[in-house]
């Protein structure tokens, strides 16, 4: 009994925390890291760049950018497919190709709420509603299986597996509970009750595990990564990189990134992070310059992707 009072104040006090406050506040702390990073090495940092010898470096990081986005859209195409509804055109593909920039506008959503209206239209709400909310938590694993990796390092990193176990029939609708509690503000933008009986309308999930998909998201972060570790390359030419130890590390910053919507796009809270989880093991000014020529050729490779989405919206406000 007294156990039960004690889990019950934890429960009580938990849910009162504002989480919304503290994602800014970790948003707000990372930027600052990364400022006083910068400028405290802004001394060593040079962006001058030989584009004959180096220029094709960053080109290749700029297609497995493109690819990342296009392996993340397929991913999503068979995230719905595991919902049990099926499109034989890659109608989905080009939607979320093109409003995929859309995750830099402040608040982190507003791709989640095209992509939900979009296929509210050419499906039904619950399969819209349910793909919007889960797509993230396929990123999200995917992402942690990589970082696993680091195993190799710490057993602790053993754990990182485990939001993997609750992607199955079976366990899935706790993961959209979760999910749709935590998402308060989507519900509230998408004009959706969050009430419970929503999720036990029966959707047909074809398989037990949904392979394809996460296989799909591993791809997406490793061509991040491959992008990231060409860029890299090109300013820091020792060989005594470790790429597993890169990997790990990029794997759990870009979760944190993603993980705080406040952040648009993981902007400065991704860069923090790496900072932070990299120490000194390579040059800072190697570092910061890597990072912010990837953030520049990543959110391009978005630009470029999305020019259309971002044109049509732009003369319907003319």
């Amino acid at each position: 009994m007294r156990l039960n009072i004690i889990n019950k104040s934890y429960w009580k006090f938990f849910q009162k925390i504002n989480f919304a406050v503290l994602k800014s506040i970790f948003f707000i702390s990372s930027l600052l890291y990364f400022c006083i990073y910068f400028f405290y090495n802004i001394d060593q940092i040079s962006f001058d760049i030989n584009l004959e010898k180096k220029g094709i470096n960053l080109f290749l990081s700029f297609l497995f950018c493109i690819l990342s986005v296009y392996l993340n859209a397929y991913a999503w195409k068979y995230i719905i497919k595991w919902f049990g509804k099926e499109f034989k055109s890659n109608i989905l593909v080009s939607f979320y190709v093109l409003t995929n920039i859309l995750k830099y506008v402040p608040g982190g959503i507003w791709h989640f709420v095209e992509r939900f209206n979009f296929i509210k239209k050419i499906s039904n709400p619950q399969i819209a509603l349910y793909s919007t909310l889960i797509e993230p938590y396929f990123m999200l694993s995917g992402s942690f299986l990589l970082a696993s990796l680091g195993v190799i390092f710490s057993p602790l990193y053993f754990f990182l597996i485990l939001p993997l176990g609750f992607l199955n029939r079976k366990l899935i609708y706790l993961v959209l509970k979760r999910l749709g509690s935590l998402k308060g503000k989507v519900f509230k933008i998408l004009r959706i009750s969050n009430s419970k009986d929503q999720f036990e309308k029966r959707i047909n999930i074809i398989s037990f595990f949904p392979t394809s998909a996460l296989l799909l998201e591993i791809g997406f972060v490793l061509s991040k990564f491959i992008g990231f570790y060409i860029c890299l390359n090109t300013f820091y030419t020792s060989n005594t990189l470790d790429i597993i130890f890169l990997l790990v590390i990029f794997s759990l910053s870009w979760s944190i990134g993603l993980v705080i919507p406040t952040a648009p796009g993981g902007v400065g809270v991704f860069e923090a992070c790496f900072l932070f989880f990299v120490n000194r093991n390579i040059p800072q000014n190697t570092i910061l310059v890597s990072l912010i020529y990837f953030r520049v050729i990543s959110t391009s490779a978005d630009l470029l992707l999305s020019c259309p989405f971002v044109i049509r919206k732009l003369f319907k406000r003319i």
